[in-house]
């Protein structure tokens, strides 16, 4: 029944043109219970969801956290000196996976090529200054929360964020095909190109270069169809944003809060964790109110009082979560770039 309201929800969507290509999956318990696609794509196509990846980096961050090689508390300088500079000596992991770190700018200087190329932009983070004392104030780190951690994974483990990537989620839950930072030639074919929506007439977005967001970083990296589409950033490793299936992305978070086909890739403690380890403030960055957890949002679109839910939602309307308390797990993907109403309309059928 659910396979089929969402498949009639997701038609609409596109039939009416508020959006172009959606994917949506839904397992519930370990088992996939929803697997729809409406518009040019396939289950088996892939899309360029920002700030969803975020959710690949944080599984591999608590996935070696588990194996002593690092724990919450360890500081990054201590595992990458560089990053110790401009007195960001004590921050640590713990920071860095709440928001709370104090680094959340690449600079305005930084361009698309920057952000291509590995060392140059953790060289640049490294020399960064603090915005504030880590641990007393919360901001988006909307670009850094991936080179940090990914650098500081790197490291540590030996390898580069991208085989962590394959090595900790993709090979054991058997969707290394499907979950991508930096992606190769090859699968993207299946790649559905996103698409800007127009603004609505007589409407237009321009920051007072003092405002925080603008001093973050240049406006060409700001998330847009002619970023996400260019064939330097799909091939190189932004670990803050994914390439992805929803079927994928759903098959991850369910078996973060449970065992699919007898793999789970993190302890009920550490799902525990990621719910009470908790900082909560106004974004500095945004302005908005933010409630981080270790490594993840909390709470799903359109939850309420007592929602256990965590997850990330990706610039351009898409979004994923798991429900520690339900056994539920979704992934909703689309390449319209949009806001969040729709991925809204199909988390609030999944909880009816």
């Amino acid at each position: 029944m659910l396979q089929k309201l969402v498949q009639e929800a997701i038609d609409e969507q596109v039939s009416s043109g508020r959006e172009k290509a959606v994917q949506v999956a839904v397992y519930r318990d370990g088992e996939l219970i929803v697997d729809a696609v409406a518009g040019p794509a396939d289950s088996s196509s892939l899309f360029y969801t920002w700030s969803m990846g975020k959710a690949m980096t944080a599984t591999i961050v608590h996935r070696l956290v588990e194996r002593g090689v690092f724990d919450y508390s360890t500081t990054i300088a201590s595992v990458w000196p560089a990053f110790g500079a401009a007195d960001k000596s004590g921050v640590t992991l713990r920071h860095v996976l709440q928001h709370t770190a104090g680094v959340p700018g690449v600079g305005t200087s930084t361009t698309i090529s920057d952000i291509c190329h590995w060392d140059v932009i953790c060289e640049r983070i490294a020399e960064s200054a603090l915005w504030w004392e880590p641990g007393t104030q919360v901001g988006y780190h909307a670009y850094t929360f991936g080179y940090i951690l990914g650098e500081f994974c790197r490291r540590a483990a030996g390898k580069p964020l991208g085989d962590l990537l394959r090595d900790e989620i993709g090979t054991p839950l058997g969707v290394a095909e499907d979950l991508w930072f930096g992606m190769p030639e090859a699968p993207r074919s299946r790649l559905v190109p996103l698409v800007d929506s127009p603004p609505p007439p007589g409407m237009s977005f321009e920051l007072p270069p003092d405002s925080p967001m603008a001093r973050a970083s240049s406006a060409e990296l700001w998330p847009a169809a002619a970023l996400g589409n260019r064939p330097d950033v799909l091939g190189a490793d932004i670990p803050a944003g994914g390439k992805m299936t929803a079927r994928a992305m759903a098959r991850l978070y369910a078996a973060l809060i449970g065992p699919v086909d007898g793999v789970r890739l993190l302890s009920p403690g550490t799902v525990e964790a990621i719910g009470a380890d908790t900082y909560e403030g106004i974004d500095q960055v945004f302005g908005n109110p933010a409630r981080f957890g270790l490594g993840f949002a909390l709470g799903r679109l359109g939850g309420g009082e007592g929602d256990t839910s965590f997850g990330w939602g990706g610039m351009g309307g898409s979004f994923g979560y798991a429900d520690p308390a339900t056994g539920t797990a979704v992934a909703y993907c689309k390449n319209l770039q949009t806001d969040f109403a729709n991925a809204t309309e199909i988390v609030e059928l999944v909880n009816r």
